[in-house]
This record gives structure tokens, sequence and C-alpha cells, in this order.
């Protein structure tokens, strides 16, 4: 036990942030379904896999599940209000798994140049709104948020959005 007014550092000085695009989360309506479409090279056969988007952003994305992300390779068509309908290719990076559940990272491989920058924008703007409302600013919410859609903070001024 730290005697009272001492902390312990619990940060790690070799830690390096390896995102390379800002990620938010998915909160829409509080879920986003997906279908994963996993295809096994060897074998050439094709699995789907309903699964929750939980977030997203350009490099990679974190999905909920109740069967088993397979490892390896994965074929994602993925639809957004704001993005439209997305062919993205990626990679298992880890799976875990609670009871029936299972969450996995998946390293975004291939994606359109169009769609990146569609997340990234909306990423960032997420991000900005989130900084603005830790600042208390009075107008946290603006016109031309490109996040607006997926959005569902207390402060979401839906009268901007219509």
């Amino acid at each position: 036990m730290l005697p009272q007014g001492e902390f312990m550092n619990i940060t790690n000085k070799d830690f390096k942030e390896k995102r390379t695009h800002p990620r938010m989360p998915i909160m829409h309506d509080i879920i986003e379904p997906i279908n994963l479409l996993c295809k096994d090279r060897d074998s050439d056969t094709e699995v789907s896999i309903p699964a929750i988007l939980a977030d997203l952003s350009a490099a990679g994305m974190r999905l909920v599940t109740f069967l088993k992300v397979p490892k390896g390779y994965l074929d994602i068509h993925l639809s957004l209000p704001s993005i439209g309908d997305m062919h993205i290719n990626g990679k298992t990076s880890w799976i875990k798994q609670k009871g029936g559940v299972y969450t996995a990272g998946i390293q975004i491989l291939e994606i359109s140049k169009a769609s990146a920058d569609k997340i990234n924008k909306m990423s960032e703007d997420f991000n900005d709104c989130d900084t603005r409302i830790l600042l208390k600013l009075p107008e946290v919410c603006v016109e031309n948020c490109k996040a607006n859609s997926l959005c569902n903070k207390l402060q979401k001024d839906e009268t901007l959005f219509k």
C-alpha cells in the first residue's frame, strides 16, 4: 500500500502507440451488425459469420460475435451510414473469448482510399467532439460533423442534421 499522497507510476516509458489512424466507437443504435465472409485459402470454402462492429479505424476494427472468428484472412462486407458499402480484406489479429461471446481484433489489409478517407474524417470529427466535451465548450456539436450518423452522444444537436 502506498503512503497517502504518493502515486505509483503505471506508465510504460517504452510504450509506443501502434495505431496509425484515429479510431471511433460505433454506437448508432448501440450496435452495427455486419457479416464476415471468411475464406479458407487452402480449401477455398467460405463461412458466413454475423458480427457486431464495436469500433473502427481505417487500419482495423473490433468485432463481437457468438461464433468463433477464424484466425487468418477475412473477406468483410460492411455497410455504414455516411460511408456506404465497403469491401475490406483483413486479418485476425487477436481473439478473446468469455463464455459464448467472442471479441476479435481485425487488421485491415485492403480498403479503398475513398472508404479509408471517410472513416478517417468521421473518426477525427468524433474525437474532436470528445475534446470539445472535455473542454466544456458551449458549442460541442458542429454542423459539418462527418460522424453525426453514428453518434448518440447526449450533446448531439439533432437540429443541425435535418
